[in-house]
């Protein structure tokens, strides 16, 4: 039996697309070292995303690849992730304590944007990622009582804030500031100084992403956001109704405006399934997110059901994510988070020598 070679090795890996970065992971410079010694081949694997929940499903599929080669008797796999900084806009810095910047948007109000904000936040870190919120909607914040958070964050030198914590998330929002019930009776300029303040004397640490829950429509903070602070990519969430994927063309057509990459477009609500008899019906239409994306050539990163459960666990401060760690809700919203992240990996140029990379085993 002949030794297998590195080249057929490397031939045979070309086979097997990555769906979260959707290539060959030779192609896409995620196969750092290959170890023949006789027949047993040893890979080094470094993803840029995080994937716990994928870890394994990739191990056995390269291993059942490799071992149907001639002259391989045992594959080992070992995976790792390092999340790196990624580029943003043109002539905006990063922000110390923060590697990349994802930016949640619907441009309606009404379509879910803010617990599928939260639940994605919670999605990446089950994934393996340190990650933060920040609550963007200055009017009407809602992330406190999604996080099932009360209390006011803590100032260590007077000047700066503490983000709260929250199921391993950090958190920040103008809602644990005021009262639940005191309306934010602000004008435009006001709102933005607010958030450039909740943004930049938070003392985040050393996270891989913070999620920006913003506001519907393509207003003043959503604008300032665009232009003073340094986004990574944007994802899109809509309905598949026709209204709501109207205005959420416009949010998308904003980014593109100031050169913030579109990730994805997330469809919420797309199908209805009765609690009591199975009943499945799209009562919004159906695949308007995925046409969406075919017309503005972005990625669909996925379907999410118009589910009760949903709905009562962020009402109840206990997302869906945390709620039912192992159901089926939390699986797609699990399966999103690496979508996202992935995308993001494989997009612009590192700032390597800005932010040192966190390996997650």
């Amino acid at each position: 039996m002949a030794d297998v070679s590195k080249e057929q090795i490397e031939a045979k890996l070309k086979e097997y697309i990555d769906p979260y970065v959707e290539k060959d992971l030779v192609s896409a410079k995620l196969v750092k070292d290959i170890a023949i010694d006789g027949g047993k081949v040893t890979l080094a694997i470094t993803l840029g995303f995080p994937a716990r929940g994928y870890v394994d499903t990739l191990s056995s599929k390269l291993t059942e690849l490799l071992g149907s080669l001639d002259g391989v008797s045992e594959v080992v796999v070992n995976i790792t992730t390092k999340i790196a900084a990624h580029k943003a806009q043109k002539g905006v810095e990063p922000i110390e304590g923060i590697k990349n910047i994802i930016a949640i948007a619907s441009g309606k109000g009404g379509v879910g944007k803010s617990t599928t904000s939260v639940n994605l936040a919670l999605a990446l870190a089950a994934e393996g990622a340190s990650v933060g919120i920040l609550d963007a909607d200055i009017y009407g914040p809602s992330q406190p009582r999604m996080l099932g958070v009360t209390g006011r964050p803590e100032s260590e030198d007077g000047k700066t804030l503490q983000p709260i914590t929250s199921y391993d998330i950090q958190a920040m929002s103008i809602g644990f500031l005021v009262d639940e019930e005191t309306p934010m009776i602000w004008r435009g300029p006001m709102v933005t100084q607010a958030l450039n303040q909740l943004l930049n004397d938070t003392k985040w640490t050393e996270l891989d992403y913070l999620i920006i829950d913003l506001p519907p429509g393509t207003g003043d903070i959503q604008l300032t956001l665009a232009q003073r602070v340094p986004v990574s990519g944007a994802v899109i969430v809509t309905t598949p109704q026709d209204i709501a994927l109207l205005d959420a063309r416009k949010a998308l057509k904003m980014f593109e405006k100031v050169e913030v990459p579109v990730l994805g477009i997330i469809e919420n609500m797309s199908i209805h399934i009765c609690s009591k008899c199975g009943h499945e019906e799209h009562i919004f239409g159906q695949g308007g997110g995925m046409s969406m994306s075919e017309q503005y050539d972005v990625d669909f990163l996925g379907a999410l059901p118009l589910d009760i459960a949903i709905r009562e666990d962020t009402d109840n401060g206990k997302p869906t994510v945390v709620a039912d760690p192992e159901g089926r809700v939390t699986e797609i919203y699990r399966e999103i988070a690496r979508r996202v992240a992935g995308k993001m990996s494989m997009q612009a140029k590192e700032y390597a020598s800005k932010f040192p990379n966190i390996v997650i085993q």
